[in-house]
């Protein structure tokens, strides 16, 4: 409270108010000790001054998390801030360390998912929001810190949210140190499954709840030492047993009575139950249901969780027998006997009654009837049975039902607990209490008192504990603190529970004697209790009395005391059951020892209730404890409803007012040095130009304003109650004065613009008059001008047109002559382009058909010579393979067959081509010869032309005579003769065309012979293809058999006593490769040279004499130096990792990948897992990431599954080319042709070729296992760029505070000093990223991984950024937005810089911190609406995601607001329907830690790698057993 000098005309205050327990207002006027107060709803209120409270106008709008933090601790703030958070959904607040919830009456598994739970591990307390999980991991880290047992006290009054807490509270234990129970089960999972059966034997309908917990539930989660779950155990107490003989309207007994009663009719059939109005334990309320809930479907739940809890079908039926027992009992009525004070059963329905209990109970209805009605009574002389008057024996049968409830409900509690699991040698616990709250209503009884006994006893506990932390808190702080006051309720606790005097020891002794009433019990209260101020006695009451508690004052009614206290332990009750048939009632009545057995003992409840909460209390007392206050906000059990008075109540009744009670005795008001200076540094601005520290300047300004009491301790400011009023009083004052000044300055400034104005329009009038004239005379020259422009224009077109026209004339005539020339340019380069195009065509066809030539004859050479080489593998073939018996003769016979076929098909082909040449000839002469004799005839023909002409001319020429001219015979003659020679060549073109026509028949009968002769060649090629296939497998027989006589061989050899070989086998020599042998040197081999290259000398001493190394010894050998080799780093050659060329030529080479049982791909494995066994070396990580990667896609592009459908046509067409070649790959296995040289170039073919193999399973299995390890790699690495920049991350989201400086000069240069520091906090992620590149880019790691893994870094730190903006509040504000984005500028330079190929689209993972950064940053958020921000501004973020944005939105720099009310509400809306259509309210986001590509797309994306360029390395380069990776690809 502020005192009276700080309550000034204008100060903002809170005043009471009937309605809404506290309104803020405005003071008027003050008149002594009275002021006016005009309320924001329009009332004036007039009050004393000693009844406001001031209020602070600077609280931010969303409220604090913790409110300690609160400019003025006292009731209305505190209610207000509750209430401004409520309204944002936000139902958790601190107090100090005291957790307050507030039930929202809604879902909101946002709040507790997985990922929630993530953030709050290991994260300090007030670090993130208010929340359950930090209260369960402070609790947990304490446990595991200082190895000591904690307890955390869940209280509130029914219907507060307490079971739901308790729940949340062990999900997040069991998360935190969870382990598999039985069955798959957890721990949490089992103590849950166990509140459904606890619900229905201990809970019950309240006045203001319908399932409150009747009793005191302490759940020990036990641990081990290591931190890990490793029990848990379920204690209860103070269960109220009262209720099940007495209830009130319109209350409820337990609700496993009404549950049975709605059982299905032939299990009611079995209880012999009927309706619960017919029962007296149940119609003393008129209340039968409860709204939206089955009994009937309750009843088969509860079955189901018996059933889980371990409890089985026939202790089920007992226990439920046991239940329908009590209902009959209660229906059980008494009548007054023949005799004096005795009775007996009422009429027969009480009879039925009775039989139906003895039958339900299995014991005899006689000894039933007389343990309710008779007693035993053992006196030393002798034992006397006396019976019991109607009202005693109700009594009996009372104590009896609630004795035999009570023991039901322990052993419940009992089986529960073995089905958990306790652990005995538990390190330590963590204890979870819910427990019911203070209780207040119209009437008041005996349940009442026993509960608030127990909240009084919490309550002074919970005192204790606040105390504690506030003496914490000094002694942290070093300040004085020994003069403050404790607020102690110890006499309230004396007046109920001491001995003798109390209340209890009261009621119990008036229990004892038969004859007290509840009117003498409350007389002698009144007498013992006259001068106790805690207790008080109403005036028109004779049997009330009222209790001064903490919470306020509760009047009790005594009427029902005697009677709820009442609980003997009779004797006859106890032989009873204890000699039941049925073993589970016996069991829960064990025999007692004879002397506790001889006499009824009385015992109270309330006693018992003591004994309890004391037990309760030592185990809390050897615990640490943490508190949760769980509050309700309205009565109508709906959301966002804030009724003020009710949370008042609550929050006196949870202690949450004593506490600060407690704080306001010593120091409410707590600020940090940083913040008193920010907020009071204006009362002296010299102090602030000093350079003293921060301690001094707030101790100079304190010691300026006069105050007295306060404290400094090492990093805050503690002010005594009232003095941050005064404070604040001073400060305002100082601002107004400053207001004052500005008001002045602006209306100076308004008074001068004005005058400016009025003289701006004067000169204004002047320079339009000026105009005018200006404009008059400005158009009389405007009109010569145009007539001068006029002219100008006309002259000027018409000399135009002439140009134009002579221009057009000279331009056409140009134009005509450079067509010309242009004409005849084009046809001469026309005619060259053809001349040259002839000549390219010509020389063209000329080399082509010299190189079709030379083509083929290479082809035959080659043909011929690799048929030769065939021939000789074959012999050896056949000479290695004789001892295999008749599968080899068979194979013999087929190659023979094969041979003979091969030479027939060889000897038809050479026919046919000799053939075709002969018919080629043939025609060629014959055209030759043809046309020969056609130039001939030709020449003839012209001659004898030549010679008419010349006859022709001569006989023209010669003179004409008369007389007879000689003819001339020579002329004749040669004519005769040039006849006949015609003739003769006609002849003889005759002969030569018949023979040509001969020859086109000959020709026509040789080509039908060819196809006749082709046909046949085709039959037999498919002949061969069928033998080679049924070679093949023949062969693949052969080599299994070959495999295991070597290790039948091996095995013998073992086996031998002198170790010598017994196969008969002849030994081999392998001629060693050189010029001399015709061996393949420089990729050429002698032709000459016919040698057989393997060759059998079984003749040889000297082979004899040495032993020949086994098959295994050497593929050992081989393999053991390719692991020592590829366990060094072998580096890169060209971009390709060595390693994995040469584990992928080896592999294929030694045929591993189709064997059934090896061990290279296992040792392989090893060594890849032993080289990455330190996680942190990321050098080592990259190099076999990129090496595992590269082996992998080379798998996958030649490893096929076995049993494939088909080959490709490719691999068709080479295993059908010939058998040799078939053979000669079988050949590259075999031990013998280890060290041939055809093997490693003609015959192996290109590796780069990657063909397809088909992989048995060790193949596989090495293909997954690969697979698996390079999953692990890339998780490692990306795991390291996680740890090295999550610190930075934490550093970079909140941007660092501004000095104390720039409060006076300024924030340019502290800001600008900020923003480095920020920036250095990014530029080291940067740094880090880049590192990373670099070292994935040294080790060539695909660019494809490479972008996998920025682009999940990026999501990460999206996600860690974001997630932080939303869990703390000092991060959602305007300056730390700007900040955020000036480093999130930082990463978008580094993906420029990195380049699209290694970084992708990792900037896109950013999008939701860049748009609620952007939403952070941008101004006028008032007047945005819904869609602006949702679908312009924020289109990623959902509606939960923006709403926790907008209501945790503060703008430190500027002081603007968050978006409208309306806006607000309308998130809200759109929440609740996402609520109710069951889509996810989670605003916060999960990392993703899969792996985000497979194999396929990983070998889609890498380029095809030549492994054979790859240099192998030195260690195996002069090795015999590695020279084939010594090919290259242009062999």
């Amino acid at each position: 409270m502020a005192s009276s000098v700080n309550i000034i005309v204008g100060s903002h205050v809170w005043v009471e108010d009937p309605v809404l327990a506290w309104i803020d207002g405005q003071i008027t006027r003050i008149n002594g000790q009275d002021v006016h107060v005009q309320t924001t709803n329009g009332k004036k209120v007039v009050t004393n001054i000693s009844k406001v409270f001031p209020k602070d106008t600077e609280a931010p709008p969303g409220g604090v998390d913790d409110m300690t933090k609160l400019s003025y601790l006292h009731e209305p703030g505190v209610m207000q801030n509750l209430a401004a958070r409520y309204e944002l959904n936000e139902i958790y607040t601190y107090t100090g360390n005291i957790l307050i919830a507030i039930n929202p009456f809604q879902r909101l598994p946002h709040l507790y998912d997985t990922h929630m739970m993530e953030q709050y591990k290991g994260a300090a307390l007030g670090e993130l929001s208010p929340h359950v999980f930090a209260i369960a991991d402070v609790a947990y880290r304490a446990m595991i810190n200082e190895g000591k047992s904690n307890s955390i006290l869940v209280s509130g009054e029914s219907g507060a949210g307490k079971t739901e807490t308790t729940k949340m509270l062990m999900r997040y234990l069991a998360h935190l140190g969870g382990r598999s129970g039985v069955e798959g089960r957890t721990v949490e999972q089992q103590v849950l499954e166990s509140n459904p059966v606890l619900e229905a034997f201990g809970n019950a309908k309240t006045v203001r709840n319908n399932n409150s917990s009747r009793f005191g539930k302490f759940v020990e989660i036990q641990f081990d030492k290591s931190g890990r779950i490793s029990g848990a155990a379920v204690r209860t107490y103070l269960l109220e047993r009262s209720r099940v003989c007495q209830i009130s309207d319109p209350e409820r007994n337990y609700h496993c009575f009404y549950l049975l009663c709605a059982a299905p009719p032939e299990e009611r059939e079995k209880y012999k139950l009927g309706s619960p109005e017919s029962y007296h334990y149940l119609n003393q309320s008129k209340c039968y249901k409860l709204d939206g809930v089955s009994d009937a479907e309750e009843y088969l739940a509860t079955r189901r969780a018996m059933d889980i809890v371990g409890i089985s079908e026939e202790e089920q039926d007992a226990i439920f027998k046991v239940v329908a027992a009590i209902l009959h009992l209660g229906n059980i009525e008494f009548a007054k006997g023949e005799e004096i004070d005795s009775s007996v059963i009422k009429d027969e329905k009480s009879r039925f009654h009775l039989n139906t209990t003895a039958e339900l109970l299995k014991c005899d209805p006689k000894s039933l009837e007389d343990a309710l009605i008779k007693r035993v009574m053992v006196t030393p002389e002798e034992i006397i049975t006396r019976t019991l008057d109607p009202e005693a024996a109700l009594g009996s049968k009372d104590a009896f039902a609630k004795t035999i409830y009570s023991r039901l409900f322990d052993w419940i509690v009992e089986k529960i607990n073995v089905s958990i699991g306790q652990d005995p040698n538990s390190k330590a616990i963590i204890g979870v209490l819910d427990i019911y709250g203070f209780e207040s209503f119209k009437h008041n009884s005996f349940e009442q008192f026993c509960i608030n006994f127990t909240n009084e006893k919490l309550q002074q506990h919970f005192n204790q504990h606040v105390f504690k932390m506030e003496q914490e808190d000094y002694e942290k702080e070093q300040i004085n603190w020994s003069y403050i006051e404790f607020v102690d309720n110890q006499d309230v606790l004396d007046l109920i529970e001491k001995k003798p005097g109390g209340i209890i020891a009261l009621l119990d002794e008036a229990c004892m004697f038969p004859k007290s009433t509840h009117e003498t019990f409350a007389q002698k209260m009144y007498q013992t209790f006259a001068k106790n101020k805690r207790f008080i006695k109403p005036k028109l009451s004779r049997t009330n009395f009222t209790i001064s508690h903490y919470a306020g004052e509760v009047t009790y009614m005594a009427d029902l005391f005697l009677d709820k206290n009442k609980d003997y332990v009779v004797a006859e009750h106890q032989d009873l059951l204890t000699a039941s048939e049925c073993p589970f009632v016996a069991g829960l009545f064990p025999a007692l020892p004879e002397e506790s057995s001889k006499s009824s003992k009385f015992s109270s409840i309330g006693s018992r209730f003591k004994l309890q909460l004391q037990s309760l209390m030592e185990t809390l007392s050897s615990t640490e404890p943490h508190y949760i206050r769980c509050v309700k906000p309205n009565s109508v059990l709906k959301p966002f409803i804030f009724e003020n008075v009710n949370i008042i109540q609550q929050l006196r009744c949870g202690g949450v007012l004593e506490a600060i009670r407690i704080s306001c005795a010593g120091y409410p008001t707590r600020r940090t040095f940083y913040e008193f200076l920010l907020r009071f540094g204006v009362l002296a601005p010299e102090v602030l130009e000093r350079n003293s520290d921060d301690k001094a300047a707030c101790q100079m300004i304190l010691e300026k304003m006069g105050l007295k009491g306060y404290q400094l301790g090492k990093t805050k400011v503690f002010l005594r109650a009232g003095q941050m009023a005064e404070l604040d009083a001073r400060r305002t004052e100082v601002l107004g004065n400053a207001a004052r000044t500005l008001q002045r300055q602006i209306r100076t400034y308004i008074a001068r613009k004005d005058f400016v104005l009025l003289r701006k329009a004067a000169i204004q009038l002047q320079s339009c008059w000026r105009a005018i004239s200006a404009c008059n005379l400005y158009e009389q020259l405007r009109r010569e001008a145009a007539a001068l422009k006029i002219q100008k224009n006309f002259r000027y077109h018409t000399a135009r047109l002439s140009y134009l026209t002579l221009q057009n004339s000279a331009i056409i005539v140009q134009a005509g002559m450079r067509a010309m020339t242009a004409r005849s340019e084009f046809r001469f380069r026309k005619q060259t382009k053809a001349a040259i195009k002839i000549q390219a065509h010509v020389r063209c066809h000329r080399e082509y058909s010299y190189y079709r030539r030379l083509q083929k004859a290479a082809i035959v050479t080659q043909c011929g010579w690799r048929r030769r080489v065939a021939r000789k593998e074959l012999r050896n073939l056949k000479m290695a393979a004789r001892e295999t018996g008749a599968l080899k003769e068979a194979k013999d016979k087929l190659e023979k067959k094969v041979e003979e076929l091969t030479w027939r098909l060889q000897l038809e082909r050479r026919l046919r081509t000799e053939l075709e040449d002969t018919k080629a000839q043939e025609i060629t002469k014959l055209q030759e010869a043809l046309r020969s004799m056609q130039i001939q005839v030709e020449d003839a023909n012209a001659r004898v032309i030549q010679e008419r002409e010349a006859s022709r001319k001569a006989i023209e020429e010669a003179p004409p005579v008369i007389k007879e001219t000689p003819v001339v015979i020579q002329d004749t003659a040669k004519i005769d003769a040039l006849t006949a020679e015609v003739e003769s060549l006609k002849v003889s073109l005759l002969s030569e065309k018949q023979a040509s026509e001969e020859a086109k028949k000959a020709s026509a009968d040789a080509e039908t012979r060819n196809m006749d002769l082709a046909k046949k060649l085709q039959e037999a090629e498919g002949k061969v293809d069928q033998l080679q296939d049924s070679a093949q497998r023949l062969e693949e027989k052969l080599s299994n058999l070959e495999s295991e006589n070597q290790v039948l061989r091996q095995q013998a050899l073992t086996m031998s006593p002198t170790g010598k070989s017994i196969s008969a086998r002849p030994r081999t020599t392998i001629i060693q490769r050189t010029p001399e042998n015709g061996s393949i040197l420089n990729g050429e081999t002698k032709p000459a040279h016919d040698k057989a290259l393997v060759v059998s000398n079984p003749k040889e001493p000297e082979s004899e004499e040495k032993p020949q190394k086994s098959l295994n010894e050497k593929q050992q050998e081989n393999q053991d130096l390719l692991i020592k080799c590829i366990s060094e780093d072998l580096g890169f050659s060209g971009g390709k990792p060595v390693a994995a060329c040469v584990i992928y030529k080896s592999l294929l080479h030694w045929r591993s990948f189709e064997v059934e049982r090896t061990s290279v791909f296992d040792r392989i494995i090893q060594t890849i897992a032993s080289s990455i066994e330190a996680p942190e070396n990321n050098d080592v990580l990259a190099y076999w990431l990129c090496n595992a990667s590269t082996l992998l896609m080379l798998l996958q592009h030649t490893l096929k599954a076995n049993g494939a459908a088909s080959l490709t046509p490719q691999r068709r067409r080479s295993s059908s080319a010939s058998l040799f070649g078939r053979m000669s790959q079988g050949l590259r296995a075999s031990p013998q042709s280890a060290g041939l040289s055809f093997l490693n170039n003609r015959m192996l073919g290109r590796v780069d070729d990657l063909r397809q193999v088909e992989a048995k399973y060790p193949a596989l299995l090495f293909k997954q296992q690969l697979t698996a390890f390079l999953e692990k790699m890339y998780g490692m690495i990306r795991d390291n760029l996680k740890k090295e920049i999550s610190p930075l991350l934490g550093l970079c989201i909140q941007a660092p505070r501004t000095s104390r400086a720039s409060l006076v000069k300024g924030r340019q240069q502290a800001s600008a000093v900020a923003q480095q520091a920020l920036i250095a906090h990014w530029q080291s992620i940067v740094k880090s990223l880049n590192n990373y590149l670099n070292m994935m880019k040294a080790n060539y790691v695909p660019a494809f991984l490479v972008r996998k893994v920025f682009s999940q870094i990026f999501s990460f730190i999206n996600v860690q950024l974001f997630n932080s903006l939303l869990l703390r509040r000092e991060c959602c504000s305007f300056s730390n937005g700007e900040y955020v984005k000036s480093g999130l500028a930082e990463l978008e330079q580094w993906c420029c810089y990195a380049t699209e190929e290694y970084v992708g689209s990792s900037w896109d993972e950013l999008k939701h911190i860049r748009q609620a950064v952007g939403f952070l940053v941008i101004h006028q958020k008032p007047k945005k609406t819904l869609n602006e921000i949702s679908n312009e501004l924020c289109p990623v973020l959902s509606i939960q995601q923006l709403y926790r944005i907008s209501t945790m939105y503060w703008d430190d720099k500027y002081g603007t607001h968050s978006v409208s009310s309306d806006v607000i509400s309308s998130m809200r809306v759109l929440m609740t329907e996402d609520s109710n259509n069951s889509v996810s309210s989670s605003f916060l986001l999960d990392d993703d830690s899969s792996i985000p590509f497979s194999v396929d797309d990983l070998s889609k994306s890498m380029q095809q790698v030549d492994v054979a360029d790859v240099e192998p390395p030195p260690l195996i380069r002069e090795n015999s057993g590695f020279v084939f990776l010594h090919q290259r690809s242009d062999l």
